[in-house]
């Protein structure tokens, strides 16, 4: 046990300003978040202790969870993930599909794939603001008035300002800001296989799409669950781009994290917590089955 010990002393040492804080400021403020969440914490008197709180329990969860408000906004969540997810994947991996072939200049068409990623989420919301403007007729702007200019009104619309699906809108520029970091990892994942197994597809009389379908694919199935685990997480989290499009935020676009900085702003405390113990919780359900499944490969 002390040889034990004498080994592992050195690199937990070395770890131990680390873990500890991840301790204190990951682990430690989730707990305190926690901690809100279950209290009666709703009002700027409460959260400068000029009025005591008491703990509720569950009850500004289940206030949460039975509120049409919140719904709309976990129905939100989930088209914008769903719009996203398919929007990047089905891009990226086109694009990494055509690159995967030598053609001249690749670097060149990397690198325009890559560029909106280098663009922050508020920066392009700004921009794409204007473009998905709702203006129509005379007063068309944006790609509306691209739409017009090409004769095609029929596609002019409200964009985010739709009542029914404006939160689709708002997954147009992420998925042109993250299509390029998708496009990366599928290209890297063919770059990753080895000619051989392309060679021995087609001395096996296989055509070029059945080396692809049979060979080269099924290959890439770890990149698509990476891929999905981290465009997943990031759409669950999705509030920059959001609020910098459809500042200040409106009941077509919202979704939790938007109501989490409202209810905050509000100082609504206990509420804001537990919005960010409901994300915590998504975003967990995603995440940790893929990290345990890695871990099991590992081993």
């Amino acid at each position: 046990m002390k040889h034990r010990f004498r080994r592992l002393g050195p690199p937990l040492l070395l770890l131990a300003p680390s873990l500890i804080l991840m301790a204190v400021f990951v682990y430690g403020l989730i707990a305190a978040n926690f901690t809100t969440s279950i209290t009666d914490n709703h009002t700027a008197a409460q959260a400068t202790g000029v009025e005591p709180t008491s703990t509720v329990w569950f009850e500004n969860y289940t206030t949460l969870l039975a509120s049409d408000d919140f719904q709309h906004s976990l129905m939100n969540l989930l088209l914008y993930t769903v719009v996203f997810l398919v929007g990047t994947l089905a891009i990226g991996f086109v694009w990494a599909w055509l690159l995967d072939k030598p053609i001249k200049g690749e670097g060149i068409f990397r690198s325009i794939y890559l560029f909106p990623m280098a663009v922050s989420f508020v920066a392009s919301g700004v921009v794409w603001r204007w473009l998905l403007n709702s203006n129509q007729g005379e007063n068309a702007s944006g790609l509306n008035r691209l739409f017009q200019i090409m004769g095609l009104d029929f596609l002019q619309n409200n964009w985010w300002n739709n009542v029914t699906f404006g939160i689709i809108a708002i997954a147009i520029p992420a998925i042109w800001q993250l299509s390029g970091y998708v496009m990366a990892l599928f290209l890297a994942g063919f770059r990753g296989i080895p000619d051989e197994l392309r060679e021995a597809g087609r001395m096996d009389g296989a055509s070029e799409w059945k080396v692809y379908r049979y060979v080269l694919f099924p290959q890439l199935t770890p990149i698509m669950l990476s891929a999905l685990v981290i465009i997943g997480h990031m759409s669950l989290k999705s509030f920059d781009l959001i609020m910098s499009i459809s500042k200040p935020a409106n009941y077509q676009t919202k979704v939790p994290a938007v109501d989490m900085y409202v209810a905050k702003s509000s100082f609504d405390y206990a509420t804001a917590a537990a919005i960010g113990t409901i994300l915590l919780v998504i975003v967990a359900v995603v995440v940790v089955p893929y990290l345990v499944k890695t871990n099991r490969q590992e081993k």
